[in-house]
């Protein structure tokens, strides 16, 4: 089923034609290279949304299907993280990736739509997990230090499920960062929203000097996401 509904202003839809889709990879150049292409292999294979306004593209974000923790290796965080702890899970998993807003947009309602958006998706689909690699902006970590902090506090996920080193640029933040005190409002908005519905995040921090940014794995389990929050998603998405 075909994603689209309205709030406001927006309209959140799929990016199906080709129109959309050159729309949505001209967003993500934008918002992450400087206006260079950010078009790459794993682009065929996903779902894209893109939020518009009156003004184009408000957003945008991309949803790979995986069957199951088996076949993890096959997507975009694999690349960064080794997810073997994850490969005993048995249900579909769903990989947001490039989620993104037009420069110097600040509407908390994109977020919101964006959310929706993926609820509903992760619904039809079944999906048991939402996972993504949540991007902290510039790739000198000390500059993220009291974000790190928080999450080496308080937003480690299970010891058990948590992903393995595998990127060679990283920082271990509960080492690095051990007794600092941290501040959730350091957090980027689409983390703190992670975290908010019951998410969580590995325990180190990735380097990704080509989009100059340092990002940790994030995972959401959708059965952990308050039932009154997925409510107001499922409401928002109509």
């Amino acid at each position: 089923m075909s994603l689209s509904f309205a709030k406001g202003t927006y309209q959140v839809r799929e990016a199906e034609t080709p129109a959309d889709r050159e729309a949505a990879l001209a967003l993500r150049a934008a918002a992450f290279r400087n206006g260079a292409s950010d078009a790459d292999r794993f682009d065929p294979l996903c779902r894209h949304i893109l939020i518009c306004d009156d003004h184009g593209p408000a957003a945008a974000a991309r949803l790979l299907l995986l069957g199951c923790g088996a076949v993890l290796p096959e997507g975009y965080c694999a690349q960064f993280y080794d997810l073997a702890p994850l490969a005993a899970w048995s249900g579909p998993i769903l990989e947001l990736g490039r989620f993104c807003t037009r420069p110097g947009l600040r509407d908390p309602d994109v977020l919101r739509l964006g959310w929706a958006a993926i609820t509903r998706i992760a619904e039809e689909t079944r999906a048991e997990l939402l996972i993504g690699c949540s991007s902290f902006t510039g790739s000198d970590w000390r500059t993220h230090r009291s974000g790190l902090a928080h999450l080496a506090a308080r937003a480690l996920g299970p010891e058990a499920l948590r992903p393995r080193p595998k990127a060679s640029e990283r920082v271990d933040y509960p080492a690095a960062l051990a007794g600092e005190v941290g501040d959730v409002s350091a957090l980027p908005p689409l983390l703190r929203s992670y975290l908010g519905m019951g998410g969580w995040v590995s325990d180190h921090a990735v380097i990704d000097r080509d989009l100059d940014t340092c990002h940790v794995f994030t995972a959401l389990e959708i059965a952990a996401i308050p039932e009154a929050r997925r409510r107001s998603l499922r409401a928002l998405a109509g």
